[in-house]
């Protein structure tokens, strides 16, 4: 089992910038890929940046050059540098793990940490 837990979300005014945290604890590995997804209301969750054991990343175009993922596996933590924040980026930010173990694929979800950006 996988345990996610988000931090560091708040409210921010617009061109402010946040860190984000992901903290993950139980079966994990560092070759397990992560992710940082995002939920505006009345939207569908969309992806925002992920990152690969081997720390290759890809991101949203609507976030390059502002956002930038990184991982520390020593501490099984992930982390979202968010800069020049618009109104637009306003959103629950989840953290995402997926595992492979043989045959099975897996994604694990974290709770959630709310980001706010006023204009």
């Amino acid at each position: 089992q996988v345990q996610l837990v988000e931090s560091g979300g708040g409210l921010v005014q617009a061109g402010g910038s946040l860190r984000l945290s992901c903290a993950a604890s139980g079966s994990i590995f560092s070759r397990d890929a992560m992710g940082w997804y995002r939920q505006a209301p009345g939207k569908q969750r969309e992806l925002v940046a992920a990152i690969t054991s081997g720390g290759s990343t890809n991101y949203a175009d609507s976030v390059k050059g502002r956002f930038t993922i990184s991982r520390d596996n020593p501490k099984n933590t992930m982390y979202l540098q968010i800069n020049s924040l618009k109104p637009e980026d306003t959103a629950v930010y989840y953290c995402s793990l997926s595992q492979r173990r043989g045959a099975v694929d897996t994604t694990y979800w974290g709770k959630g940490t709310q980001v706010t950006v006023s204009s």
